[in-house]
């Protein structure tokens, strides 16, 4: 007999309560000796620096050690707790930091697993320990006896004698726990207890949902449909189908991104050209296999009563309130002032664009359509610029993008990588110690590239141990991660990456960068804003396509040439163009973002309809562009830690072209005195001050909004105030002089 929707709401809500209660049950009562003691969890790791001892860690290791790492973390609580002497930093604040050392580093090496190489056994354990997760971080946040005491500490730290770092974390968790319900009357902390049980359980049906939908999509053409594609596109998609048993004479496409861009940015078939770009638009839509709208409705609704338990009028709010943006409002005028000349711009291109199809089809009513854009811009830019990006892929390998990283590295800061045995969790793995100026141990980082079944898409950094300091001082060094989902080799080529992967890997590597330089005492000073994580990060991009270090990285993988001068030239000469469909398609997730999560007041909506007004009734997008994700696999906010905060990547562009231009006005892009002092004052310090205190301390001011206009094209120098503050910049940096190359390969480059 099928069940009404309040009746199936009424059984969905006693199964979740029966799971939450059981696990409660199982965590207070766990036996410690029952555990399987050859679990690696519970003994010391003689790995190579101490890295996960991925070779020995089986499934059903985990919810032993899950449950083992919650029982310690609680007993340390409740001997805080229930101490009797007077509450100091080091027997309340210090305590709290160092507790729950097992279960954090459960929590990383699982969340790293079932991100990067998941599977059915591993996604049934992530949904068992979720909900009790959920429990265990509430029954602390909310522990009363806890916050009394911490509050007792942040009471009185004016006269306790602390040290700036002491001071900060004091300041730092007690806002945290406040942010997290400990002021709440009773009745509130279970309803919101409640909320984050669910929330938890919400996210984890998401990432399922987008990951099967790419999974499970393909878009199979026989080999003579493939025309117009550029051979490795064409070499991957015919692996990929032979793996698949689909035929030698077939080309499979999926909706890993280098897969479905190389196709739509070279196919001549529109009619491919739809049927797949659509796919990727509709993945996780209302009434498709993964239909993750429901999902997205229930996540808003508990996210905006979240807050309003909190004392805030909108999710929104409550996110801003502890980052650098502070406001809905703030941000919603930083993203103003782009979206008008950014739009501006886009429809510029897209007017050109639509001339070139009518002129190429002969057709005067032709439309241009949001599939034929990639397609467009690329004849254009090709005719412009006479340049094919696929002409320059062969300079770009994997190996010798990461070796330019790693020169780049040294470079600036003096450091050096070498290639580690370790154990690995896939064999696609590779592991690389890090090494500083002075040849001491800096860290290890992981390096995971390719796309598979049962990894996540898209690309991001994460650590399976940050920095830390022992008990007598030592600093514990950090092991850190990058995971992308980079074009893959084919046959006896290498993995050529596009100048946009190119970037990507640059871009990671500066969040890597940012976890090996990390130099704080307390575990609760790791964190930064949100909106200020992304400048370590973004401002590595701006080294990618440089021509000195083009000279020393872009080589021919067959034949051991330089990139041709003419290449850099062009690659440099293209690179503000498509920019008003990069900015805008980037805006419109951010404004997407916000307007979800600004809702006052929950009502069930339709998120196709929502998005659609949101950005093409209020503000005008034009229908030939999509938001770079739309809400049903906008796994930044609804499963990623991004939620109304995804506009930080171009508010941390800001920052990041800003910061750039202290390198160029020194007349070194390279200058070691800048990228130490970048180092000292942004990378090392993370969540020792506010984000605008260290970035203030390098700049010697705020950053201007001019280098990022600039830099995206959406402004020229002309039109800058005289006496702004980047007009000023330049003005300074045209008129020093610049000291002339003196390397051959470099003169050789720029054509001298």
């Amino acid at each position: 007999m099928a069940l009404s929707p309040g009746s199936r709401l009424l059984l969905v809500t006693v199964l979740l309560l029966g799971v939450v209660c059981a696990g409660v049950f199982i965590y207070r009562n766990y036996n410690r000796k029952t555990a399987d003691m050859g679990n690696p969890f519970f003994t010391e790791w003689t790995t190579p620096f101490g890295v996960p001892p991925w070779e020995d860690l089986r499934p059903e290791h985990y919810k032993p050690a899950f449950i083992e790492g919650m029982r310690i973390q609680r007993a340390e609580i409740d001997s805080i707790v229930a101490s009797t002497d007077a509450p100091t930093f080091g027997n309340v604040i210090l305590a709290y930091d160092r507790s729950g050392e097992l279960y954090g580093t459960v929590s990383r090496v699982f969340g790293a697993l079932t991100s990067a190489d998941t599977n059915d056994e591993l996604e049934a354990i992530k949904a068992e320990m979720s909900p009790l997760q959920s429990a265990h971080s509430d029954a602390i946040a909310l522990d009363e006896g806890l916050f009394a005491k911490i509050k007792a500490v942040y009471d009185s730290r004016d006269a306790a004698g602390l040290d700036a770092a002491q001071r900060r974390l004091t300041e730092r968790v007690y806002q945290r726990f406040v942010r997290n319900g400990a002021l709440l009357d009773a009745a509130q902390k279970e309803e919101l207890s409640k909320i984050n049980e669910e929330l938890s359980l919400l996210s984890i049906r998401f990432d399922k949902n987008n990951r099967d939908a790419v999974i499970d999509y393909r878009l199979v053409i026989d080999n003579t449909d493939g025309t117009g594609l550029p051979a490795g596109a064409r070499d991957r998609a015919r692996a990929r189908a032979e793996s698949e048993g689909l035929g030698a004479d077939r080309l499979a496409f999926n909706l890993s991104k280098p897969s479905w861009i190389p196709f739509l940015t070279a196919s001549p078939r529109e009619d491919l050209r739809r049927q797949l770009y659509t796919a990727w638009l509709e993945q996780c839509a209302e009434g498709s296999a993964f239909d993750n709208t429901q999902i997205i409705n229930d996540i808003v609704r508990l996210r905006t009563r979240r807050a309003h338990i909190l004392g805030f009028e909108s999710f929104a709010d409550f996110q801003l309130d502890d980052k650098m943006a502070k406001t809905p409002a703030r941000v919603y005028e930083f993203l103003d002032g782009i979206w008008a000349p950014a739009l501006e711009k886009a429809t510029e291109e897209r007017d050109e664009m639509l001339e070139m199809k009518r002129r190429e089809s002969n057709d005067s009513t032709a439309v241009l359509n949001s599939w034929d854009w990639w397609y467009y811009a690329e004849k254009i830019r090709s005719e412009r610029f006479n340049f094919d990006e696929e002409q320059a892929r062969p300079y770009f390998s994997l190996e010798n993008v990461r070796s330019g990283i790693f020169k780049l590295c040294n470079k600036l800061w003096g450091i050096s990588f070498r290639p580690i045995v370790a154990p690995v969790y896939h064999r696609d793995v590779s592991v690389y110690e890090a090494l500083d100026v002075d040849n001491t141990h800096l860290g290890v980082i992981y390096m995971d590239f390719f796309p598979r079944p049962g990894k996540s898409s898209g690309a991001w950094c994460g650590t399976y141990r940050p920095q830390g300091f022992t008990v007598d001082g030592e600093r514990v060094p950090p092991v850190t991660n990058i995971v992308c989902n980079f074009t893959e080799p084919s046959g006896s080529t290498p993995a050529l990456l596009s100048l946009d992967e190119t970037e990507t890997f640059f871009h990671e590597f500066g969040h890597a960068l940012h976890n090996l330089f990390s130099d704080v005492p307390y575990r609760g000073l790791q964190g930064t804003e949100r909106d200020f994580v992304e400048l370590p990060s973004q401002i590595m991009e701006n080294w990618a396509f440089q021509p000195a270090l083009l000279a020393e990285y872009a080589i021919h993988y067959r034949t051991g040439d330089a990139i041709p001068a003419r290449t850099v030239e062009r690659i440099r000469s293209s690179s503000l163009f498509n920019q008003g469909f990069m900015t805008v398609e980037l805006l419109a997730a951010s404004l997407s973002d916000m307007d979800i999560h600004t809702l006052k007041e929950y009502s069930p909506f339709v998120a196709a309809d929502f998005e659609r007004y949101a950005l093409s009734t209020r503000r005008g997008l034009i229908r030939e562009i999509e938001p770079r994700y739309r809400y049903p696999y906008f796994s930044h906010i609804f499963d990623g830690g991004y939620s109304a905060g995804y506009y930080s990547y171009i508010w941390a562009e800001v920052l990041d072209k800003d910061a750039f231009a202290a390198f160029e006005e020194s007349g070194d892009i390279f200058s070691r005195r800048v990228a130490d002092d970048f180092r000292r004052k942004i990378l090392a310090p993370r969540g020792m001050r506010d984000g605008m205190d260290l970035y203030r301390d390098f700049r010697g001011a705020e950053p201007s909004r001019e280098p990022l206009m600039r830099g995206r094209g959406l402004v020229k120098e002309e039109d800058l105030p005289a006496d702004s503050l980047a007009a000023r910049r330049m003005r300074e940096y045209a008129s020093r002089p610049q000291t002339p190359p003196a390397d051959s390969v470099l003169r050789q480059i720029l054509g001298e």
